[in-house]
């Protein structure tokens, strides 16, 4: 597959660049997506979730009312879970949400994602550019001369580039990577995927390397 490459200004270079039919042109793994995606989320996870149980409610331990006679169930502590205020029954703990998964899967996720991509013709490289400065306005000015100002866009640079990193960041549904950083949410994630051209090279050296 050729891919025209364009300045960021959206002048056309007259190159083109072949995308790897090993990365862009495989048959999608729909199992393997679903668990990498499925890890990615869990990471995010904090697990910072927690509920006191019986034995940490503040309360008096005293028998709230004589054991018999009262025509009603006995009770023994107002910390009971049937009362308001009192402890919760399996309540949620701190946990990692964390879980493992071996790299040729993860790689074959990230390929099977990048196809998709491609089947889809979202893909889209531009030569490599950067910013003196953090310039918000011209990042904004490139995804318009893009004709991508109102699709979610992620760009993966072949190095992280701090200027248009900060350039970027605060505009909506628009994220920005290094290649090595690239995973298969953030691929799925975008309606169009930017590739600079440096970091195609990257991604193919990446994502077939034997381990």
């Amino acid at each position: 597959m050729n891919v025209s490459v364009v300045k960021y200004t959206g002048e056309d270079t007259g190159r083109k660049v072949s995308l790897s039919k090993d990365v862009y042109g495989i048959e999608p793994n729909d199992h393997a997506i679903y668990l990498d995606v499925k890890q990615y989320l869990a990471n995010q996870r904090q697990g910072t979730h927690k509920s006191k149980e019986r034995a940490e409610i503040s309360g008096s331990t005293r028998k709230i009312k004589k054991q018999k006679g009262t025509g009603t169930a006995r009770a023994g502590s107002i910390k009971s879970p049937i009362f308001r205020g009192g402890g919760t029954v399996f309540g949620p703990q701190p946990r990692n949400y964390a879980f493992k998964l071996n790299k040729k899967l993860k790689q074959l996720a990230r390929k099977s994602a990048l196809s998709y991509k491609a089947k889809e013709k979202s893909i889209a490289i531009i030569e490599d550019f950067t910013l003196e400065a953090p310039r918000t306005k011209e990042y904004r000015k490139m995804l318009e001369t893009l004709s991508l100002n109102d699709k979610k866009t992620l760009l993966v640079l072949g190095d992280a580039n701090k200027n248009v990193v900060l350039s970027g960041r605060n505009i909506r549904n628009t994220k920005i990577v290094a290649a090595e950083a690239l995973n298969t949410y953030d691929v799925l994630n975008a309606d169009t995927l930017i590739l600079s051209e440096s970091s195609v090279e990257q991604i193919e050296n990446l994502f077939n390397k034997k381990s």
